[in-house]
């Protein structure tokens, strides 16, 4: 019996570009994706069915260009594909719409609330954020969730995100040594999950502690005329 899958005559990622090569107008396009990524790495690094990409290509159609969001998560795939990693997020390959997108307002406004939005919506994306550190009338980052096919704003910060698992929101902190407003994610009661770095402090900082607690019971077992050599 012939069998015909016709996604075998799209092209490959190996045959797509990974990128549109457009140069990021400020750093916080890639910093920002990039520390989300870095804390799910921590929080999911015993799951292998998520993905986050970064600057990366999507191909939604084998006759159009990829759209390179900042930042997106899609959930159900590999993790990883191979030794090589992936090259771009094609569509027909991995056959799951990422669940999750993330744009970053720089310099430059790129139609974040405008046109990309209603691709995002009608590409299936289930929830898609947009923040722009730059605003001060309206809230810095706006989250949206697509029902019956069409985006709608969620209020708060953090915003829980239920078919994630995860929330989203803003917060101070310092990344890379950069104290400033960054997006963290947020468990369902609210919390910040920590990054890596604040992981490390939090470790130094107990080993400190137990250090101390030691030497003090030491000095009190000298004071009392006990050699805690001896013991």
């Amino acid at each position: 019996m012939f069998f015909y899958d016709p996604t075998l005559c799209l092209p490959s990622s190996e045959e797509l570009p990974d990128s549109d090569d457009t140069p990021v107008d400020n750093e916080l396009q890639d910093l920002i994706p990039g520390l989300l990524k870095a804390i799910l790495a921590w929080l999911w690094r015993d799951r292998w069915d998520w993905f986050f990409g970064v600057d990366m290509g999507i191909y939604y159609d084998p006759d159009k260009p990829a759209i390179v969001p900042d930042g997106f998560l899609s959930l159900g795939v590999s993790r990883v594909t191979d030794e090589e990693l992936r090259l771009s997020y094609v569509l027909w390959e991995e056959r799951r719409v990422p669940s999750f997108v993330l744009e970053v307002v720089s310099k430059k406004y790129r139609r974040e609330y405008s046109t990309k939005k209603q691709f995002y919506a009608e590409m299936g994306v289930l929830y898609y954020a947009v923040y722009s550190s730059r605003r001060r009338r309206k809230p810095p980052l706006e989250v949206y969730q697509l029902i019956n096919g069409e985006y709608h704003l969620l209020a708060g910060n953090p915003v829980w995100m239920p078919e994630l698992g995860l929330g989203i929101g803003r917060d101070r902190g310092t990344y890379q040594g950069i104290l400033r407003e960054w997006l963290y994610w947020y468990d369902e009661t609210g919390q910040r999950y920590p990054t890596f770095e604040e992981r490390a402090d939090q470790a130094e900082e107990r080993a400190d502690q137990a250090a101390e607690q030691l030497a003090e019971l030491l000095m009190r077992l000298r004071d009392r005329g006990i050699d805690p050599d001896a013991l």
